[in-house]
């Protein structure tokens, strides 16, 4: 019995989105609720679940817009993968694995198997470049060939290469090679953004079109977190099941600077301004297909440990591409590290409709002054990007003191003080 694979039910908002990559080929053998391909929309990568045990029969849709309901495959349910054609993976013993690689050599010689099956956009840059398949080596299932496979063989010089060796022998006398001849290849190349960094490109645009935008910043002496963090990092991974990391440290700093200075927590809606009181703190995290930003709900309410595992399950989740919509809306104020990649210092963007966004960066050892005396201190400097339409600059200075004074004295923390 056969059974269409569809398009899940978008979410709100989302009117299309595009299929950027399938996980398995026709005649593959599947399991009910594997993940058979990934759906980009503007905010998320959404998963395309196997509806049944069986077999993947016919991919309708290689790649491209598509929309809720839309079918875009086909299993042969409780089949097996022998049944509908031989899949690689199967055992057919050794009869069927000796034929599978004379068919191996006799694609060889022809160039390229009429089997072997390219993707659209695969397809496009084999004809646009005039390569053969055969030439290119591929990294993909059953050694399909990738558009990274393609662009690295072009961005390697091999669509150069073939070109030479198929000019004719110059039979007159040989020439000096042409001095100052810079090697490598210095073509363009045109690749549309993806429709999550499109999304974001048009957030970012919008952001300093719509706020008054300005950053104060101020420095923070981490030395009194370190030296907490590394007297009980064992203890408390062994008692919570979870690293202790510095992003909790800040956001319970956060939290407590967010109740003495409201506004910094609040967001613009017209001509009115809207004030949150709870504390949802959004924690920019990078991945593959670029920043994506989600929430921890009910910060004020949440230990160390919750927040930190919090933390933990939505990088795996952005790295794996499993963040749903819920994940990354309703945020009231967002903190962004980029000290994990080593900036020193930056002016953050404002997450609308958010009015305020904290920037930590690299910590680093510098000589300050304590006590009259210099010591080498663990240093930070912090940022704090504001809508200057609602939050004045008192106000933003002072909750850059508050996280301050928080952090350079833990104890602050633990007495909500």
């Amino acid at each position: 019995m056969s059974t269409e694979v569809k398009v899940p039910q978008l979410p709100e908002s989302v009117s299309d989105a595009t299929l950027v990559a399938w996980h398995k080929s026709a005649g593959d053998a599947i399991k009910r609720d594997e993940n058979l391909a990934d759906l980009e929309t503007d905010k998320v990568v959404l998963e395309v679940p196997a509806p049944a045990d069986g077999v993947l029969k016919e991919i309708r849709v290689e790649e491209g817009t598509v929309t809720s309901g839309d079918v875009i495959a086909i299993v042969e349910v409780g089949a097996t993968a022998e049944a509908s054609g031989g899949d690689e993976k199967d055992d057919g013993g050794e009869e069927k694995a000796e034929a599978k690689a004379d068919e191996g050599k006799k694609a060889e010689s022809d160039d390229k198997s009429a089997a072997d099956k390219l993707s659209p956009s695969v397809r496009r840059l084999v004809e646009e470049h005039d390569l053969d398949p055969a030439d290119i080596d591929g990294s993909g299932k059953g050694g399909r060939l990738t558009k990274a496979d393609v662009m690295a063989f072009i961005d390697e010089g091999g669509a150069d290469k073939k070109k030479e060796a198929s000019k004719p022998a110059d039979s007159g006398t040989a020439k000096p090679a042409a001095q100052g001849v810079v090697s490598g290849s210095r073509e363009d190349r045109r690749v549309p953004m993806s429709r999550m960094r499109a999304r974001i490109a048009e957030r970012m645009v919008e952001s300093q079109s719509n706020a008054a935008m300005l950053t104060s910043f101020n420095e923070v002496d981490l030395t009194e977190v370190m030296a907490l963090r590394k007297r009980y990092k064992e203890t408390f991974e062994k008692e919570h099941g979870v690293r202790l990391g510095f992003m909790s440290f800040f956001v319970k700093a956060a939290v407590e600077a967010l109740k003495k200075h409201p506004i910094v927590n609040a967001s613009v809606e017209g001509t009115d301004v809207i004030y949150h009181d709870y504390w949802d703190i959004g924690i920019a995290v990078s991945s593959d297909k670029g920043l994506v930003v989600p929430v921890v709900r009910d910060c004020d309410q949440k230990g160390f440990a919750q927040i930190e595992g919090d933390i933990a399950d939505y990088a795996q989740k952005a790295r794996k591409g499993g963040l749903g919509m819920d994940d990354l809306t309703g945020g009231t104020f967002t903190i962004t590290n980029g000290g994990v990649f080593g900036s020193l210092i930056s002016t953050p963007i404002i997450n609308p409709p958010q009015s305020a966004i904290m920037g930590m960066h690299k910590i680093q050892e510098r000589p300050m002054v304590v006590d009259g005396e210099i010591k080498v201190r663990n240093m930070m400097y912090l940022a704090l990007t504001y809508d200057h339409r609602i939050i004045d600059g008192k106000d933003a200075v002072q909750f850059l003191v508050s996280i301050k004074e928080s952090l350079e004295d833990p104890a602050r923390l633990m007495l909500q003080v």
